[in-house]
């Protein structure tokens, strides 16, 4: 028997036969490209709609998205190939095939953050400012983004037998994604070879949904620009770092054994916690101190 694809064992949901692409006058196009685009387009929209809010010319967002998705895929290419170098090292032309994979968020995030750098300087704009509207936007995309990994049977934890337990088909799963904790729980219904994990991608999906939401309520009462991009590196960094612990496929920070990702979450969401409270605290001396004066 071939045996379900994949399934959510405790909540009685399973696909028999999961497809990663469709195929198109001959080509074919990962479901992962269709998903990451439809993120892009659904956080370029999200951005704008929320810059039309504050006044500000929506066209100005369009035109930073197309730098923007480019430098962004430079830096979630560079990240990942930077922390797997030994083996890009030996075999220097696959760091140009993009389909096989490897793309990592945070390079993504840097590069984003970078082009706005200098966006904002030769469009004479406010970074700040920008960057509140935009991580609307990027958030936005994750949400939907991080589903590619599900048609690709990626970013997964280790084993679990929790409420959302996943089981997917061994035969699917890229083997350097596995360990020996994942294989020591292999599980073999009617010959079929499986492993049942956290879904670790639906977990950040709905994390940063919730982030959204939040965001989304809390924008009307933003206190000072670059207060939604703080809130964002807060609420991302604290999800990830809690999240990354438990990946199986985790880049690792040179000679240390430490997950570089849940390295630089801890370190932007204990940096972006300092910013809020400095923030925080200095209005509420302000507010005092007008209070006195009164």
């Amino acid at each position: 028997m071939e045996g379900t694809d994949i399934s959510f064992v405790h909540l009685g949901m399973e696909i028999e036969h999961l497809k990663n692409h469709i195929t198109v006058f001959g080509f074919d196009i990962a479901y992962y490209g269709i998903i990451i685009g439809l993120g892009m387009l659904a956080g370029i929209w999200v951005a704008q709609r929320d810059a039309r809010r504050r006044g500000q010319d929506p066209e100005l967002y369009l035109d930073f998205a197309l730098y923007g998705i480019i430098f962004s895929i430079i830096g979630a290419r560079l990240y990942y190939v930077m922390f797997e170098w030994d083996y890009y090292k030996d075999n220097l032309l696959q760091i140009f095939n993009l389909r096989a994979g490897g793309l990592a968020i945070y390079g993504g995030v840097i590069g984003a953050v970078l082009t706005l750098t200098v966006f904002t300087r030769i469009r004479k704009q406010s970074f700040f400012s920008m960057a509140d509207s935009g991580v609307l936007g990027l958030v936005t995309g994750q949400i939907i983004g991080r589903w590619g990994n599900f048609f690709n049977t990626e970013a997964f934890g280790g084993y679990t037998d929790s409420l959302l337990a996943m089981r997917i088909k061994l035969s699917l799963v890229n083997p350097n994604m596995l360990n020996e904790d994942v294989l020591s729980h292999k599980i073999v219904e009617n010959g079929v070879e499986y492993i049942q994990v956290h879904p670790t991608f639906l977990y950040e999906s709905l994390w940063n949904l919730g982030l959204l939401c939040f965001m989304l309520w809390y924008r009307k009462r933003k206190k000072f620009d670059g207060e939604m991009l703080a809130i964002y590196l807060f609420g991302y960094g604290l999800g990830r770092f809690w999240i990354e612990g438990l990946r199986t496929d985790q880049l690792i920070l040179f000679g240390t054994g430490i997950p570089v990702s849940q390295a630089l979450s801890l370190v932007l969401s204990l940096a972006a916690a300092a910013v809020l409270l400095y923030h925080y605290r200095k209005r509420k001396t302000i507010s005092c101190t007008e209070k006195t004066e009164q």
